[in-house]
This record gives structure tokens, sequence and C-alpha cells, in this order.
């Protein structure tokens, strides 16, 4: 299994190889080499990157860091309650979400401008959520610095919302083109 272990980048030399650096201890990283099918690592790189692995974990837990979540510790009954929570506003806000979209375009495109714009923001938006945090953590270190990509998101929307999306109270949803 991998390991989450909290770091920062600092640049090096360029060309040097990477070192990791925990306490006062320095380990050099290591370079594996795929064997002759070019679809695995060879032996001798599985091993050397097995023991660089182990030495990192090592490490890290002589110098008191966390290198595993521990499950026992999880308030399970709370995390379900947060996530149906969080269902519930995703519900909530769905339903004026269609009634505005139904009032905002006129009835010969109102199919496509409505689906169009609903499944761009929640399949390229949401679904590249997981992706596009991971990325900004594993770049930064921090393992809460990919919240900043739904923070930024949010606040994107609001804004432009509020710029751009005008009031359709009485739109007459019916009207012929």
């Amino acid at each position: 299994t991998q390991n989450y272990i909290p770091y920062t980048n600092v640049n090096g030399a360029p060309g040097s190889v990477a070192n990791i650096k925990l306490g006062d201890k320095e380990i050099a990283s290591v370079t594996g080499a795929l064997n002759d099918k070019r679809d695995a690592f060879s032996a001798d790189s599985k091993k050397e990157i097995d023991a660089f692995r182990k030495s990192v974990v090592d490490t890290a837990k002589a110098a008191g860091l966390t290198v595993k979540a521990d499950n026992a510790a999880m308030n399970k009954p709370m995390v379900l309650l947060i996530l149906v929570y969080l269902v519930i506003l995703v519900t909530m806000v769905y339903g004026p979400i269609a009634a505005m979209l139904v009032e905002m375009f006129p009835t010969r495109i109102r199919y496509t401008s409505m689906s169009l714009p609903y499944h761009i923001g929640n399949g390229w938006f949401g679904g590249l959520l997981p992706t596009t945090a991971f990325a900004m953590v594993a770049a930064t270190g921090d393992i809460f610095y990919g919240l900043w990509y739904p923070v930024v998101i949010a606040a994107a929307t609001f804004v432009i919302g509020m710029l751009f999306i005008k009031e359709t109270k009485d739109v007459d949803i019916y009207a012929n083109d």
C-alpha cells in the first residue's frame, strides 16, 4: 500500500538526484529500470524501489510522523451523517437549478441549452475534481491544498452567476418561438 507523509517540494540543482529529507536524515531516491518487456520494473529495480520505500517509512516512523490512516480513530457514524447531509444539499440545489434552466432558454433549444451547461459543470468540473485535487496535493505536499480547487470553482461560479445570469421570474416558458 501507499503511505502519505507530509512534504514540501524544494528545487534541487538541475540533473541532480531527487532527495527526501526527513528530520536530519536525507534519503536519495531511486530510478527503476523497466525489464525487456517494457511493462514492469526489473527484479533488481523492484528490490531497490521496495528498499527505498521501506527506508522512507521507517525514517518517518522514527521521526514520529504518521504514515498510515488509523481506521479505528475514524468516527464512522459522523462520516455517514456528513455524507447524507451533503446528498440532501445537492438534492435541494438541483430543483431550483432545473427550474432556472427551463426559464433561461427558449423552447426550441431548451433541452440542449439545459443539458450542455449542466453536464459540463458536473462532468468536467466535478468529474475532474479528484484528479485535479490530487495533482495539487502531489505538487505541493500539503494534503489540504487540493481543497482550493472546489473553493475557487465555487467562487468563480458565484461571480459569473451574479454578473451574467438574468432574472427569470416572469419568463413565459410556454412561448412559441
